[in-house]
């Protein structure tokens, strides 16, 4: 290492001398200091209530799922035939489009429970560089495609956001609406008079209501009078043709160690045809055959697609995405314009979820553990220096800290979220950090002998290169955060614009207004050293 002079860089003298004018003109206009200082805090929380409040920011996954809903009455081939014709149609019309991987119905485990009628689209897409603009216009042109698809419904998502979605709330979308209640087809339509609502709101986007209804059954009722005559009993005849149906289990075949189910039911066509079921003829007790038709009416009936249940109790669920304004803010205006427009009958409530749901729930713990948080601050504070002021000295500095990142959050239109929250986290361990080295060379001054004014004014100066480093490491190790664009940028800006922002109003405040507080309530009247006692006094 080669010999470095005993005299500061360059930098550090211009900032000394800047700081120095800066220090004596405060010292000298306390009253002005304090008000602007008080001011920043009134427009902070003004900012405050203007800043948006979500989950997590979306995170840009590169593909996308365009989740597509039917008719409940259609059946696998005429789903199949229907996904072809809007995949070629989107391959054709949408160049950025890659390759196209659909799914449609439930899994041979059912752990991913679907409808022959719902299909999930996925488009894997070309790099970025292929495309003609943005993501938000690739999506805008799958749209204007789907528009030619009269009555399918579709919503957009992306792989692992859907997964993550189900597996935390049991449902996808930023919002989900959960209607519970005892009548299948009152919450069917309850769930569509929602949906309309959420469609009329600003933001509001992808809205889907799941349907409860719309499959078509057969239902075979028994007349028991003309069975009676025929000798047949009603149990016996209803078992024998859900045997017919569904088929009855005569045994098991052994291959190995593989045990394969024997079955014994009707064939295809009958299984198939409501005509060829109702003409089915039946052999009674004394031989004689007689016609379906003649013991039993055939109807075709409306019934449900799917019965869900949570919590004891059965739902309906409208999902829908928010688009260009933030969740919470779009989840209370939601909550009026539902109450107001959609009159729930008597059992039926309602439940808000999605991400919603795990933003309330983050925010009822950062609730718990920030306070937690700063309340052992404290008391490191009250044993690091044994005074029950300069503890809460250092302690301002904190408000004062939360001032840039409130205002660099609402400067930037970025939202409240869990890593904003993170990011004022870490605000206020560096606040503290920096209350902390200039209080302690305070104390170290004036237990030298030094008045109280002089040491204020010289402690300052001499720890204005410490405050510097911390703030200005962390900052600029923060900048690149801010241009970011890969995956994961959407993750890292809001924690870098806190912070960046946080840190210019904290280390101000801090290097400002601190030493005039001191000056004026670190130590007891009846503690101060003699010598100079007050901020004016200072050289």
């Amino acid at each position: 290492l080669r010999k470095m002079p005993h005299r500061d860089p360059w930098l550090v003298r211009v900032l000394s001398a800047g700081y120095r004018r800066v220090l004596d003109w405060s010292f000298a206009h306390t009253r002005i200091v304090v008000a602007l200082a008080l001011l920043s805090l009134v427009a902070a929380g003004v900012a405050y209530t203007r800043v948006g409040k979500t989950f997590m920011p979306t995170l840009d996954e590169g593909d996308i799922i365009l989740q597509l809903q039917k008719l409940p009455s259609v059946n696998m081939g005429a789903t199949a035939a229907l996904d072809l014709r809007v995949q070629r149609a989107l391959l054709r019309d949408v160049p950025e489009i890659r390759a196209i991987v659909a799914r449609s119905g439930s899994d041979d485990l059912g752990l991913d429970p679907m409808g022959l009628n719902e299909t999930d689209t996925f488009l894997v897409l070309k790099p970025a560089s292929e495309w003609r603009g943005d993501k938000a216009q690739v999506i805008a042109a799958i749209r204007q495609v789907m528009q030619r698809f009269p009555g399918l419904d579709y919503t957009f998502t992306q792989p692992i956001e859907m997964r993550v979605s189900e597996m935390l709330t049991g449902s996808r979308g930023d919002l989900v609406v959960k209607i519970y209640g005892p009548d299948l087809r009152q919450l069917g339509d309850l769930a569509q008079q929602v949906a309309r609502v959420l469609r009329s709101l600003p933001g509001a986007q992808d809205v889907l209501a799941a349907r409860t209804e719309g499959v078509q059954y057969l239902t075979v009722d028994v007349d028991r009078l003309a069975a009676g005559r025929a000798g047949f009993d009603v149990e016996t005849l209803q078992r024998d043709l859900r045997a017919l149906v569904e088929g009855q289990q005569l045994g098991i075949v052994l291959e190995g160690v593989r045990r394969t189910p024997l079955l014994l039911r009707g064939g295809a066509e009958l299984r198939d045809n409501p005509q060829a079921f109702a003409d089915l003829r039946i052999t009674g007790p004394d031989g004689r055959n007689w016609p379906l038709s003649q013991l039993a009416r055939l109807r075709l009936t409306q019934g449900p697609v799917l019965v869900t249940h949570e919590d004891g109790s059965r739902f309906a669920s409208v999902q829908a995405n928010v688009s260009g304004r933030d969740l919470v803010g779009f989840v209370d205006e939601a909550r009026r314009a539902v109450a107001s427009q959609v009159k729930l009958p008597a059992g039926v409530r309602l439940q808000w979820g999605g991400q919603f749901e795990n933003q309330q729930r983050a925010a009822a713990r950062l609730g718990l553990v920030v306070p937690l948080a700063l309340a052992l601050i404290f008391v490191l504070l009250m044993a690091t220096f044994g005074s029950l002021r300069q503890s809460v000295l250092v302690f301002a500095n904190i408000p004062f800290a939360l001032v840039g990142g409130v205002l660099a959050l609402w400067a930037s239109g970025e939202y409240l979220s869990v890593p904003a929250s993170v990011g004022f986290i870490a605000l206020l361990g560096i606040a503290v950090l920096n209350g902390v080295v200039l209080v302690s060379h305070f104390n170290e001054l004036l237990q030298r002998g030094m008045p109280l004014a002089q040491a204020v004014h010289d402690g300052a100066m001499r720890r204005l290169r410490p405050v510097m480093m911390t703030a200005s490491i962390t900052a600029l190790g923060l900048i690149p955060l801010l241009s970011a664009s890969g995956p994961g940028s959407e993750i890292q800006k809001p924690l870098a614009v806190v912070v960046v922002g946080g840190l210019l109003s904290s280390t101000v405040l801090t290097l400002v207004l601190l030493p005039l507080l001191f000056a004026r309530f670190g130590l007891p009247a009846n503690e101060r050293p003699r010598g100079a006692s007050n901020p004016e006094d200072a050289p």
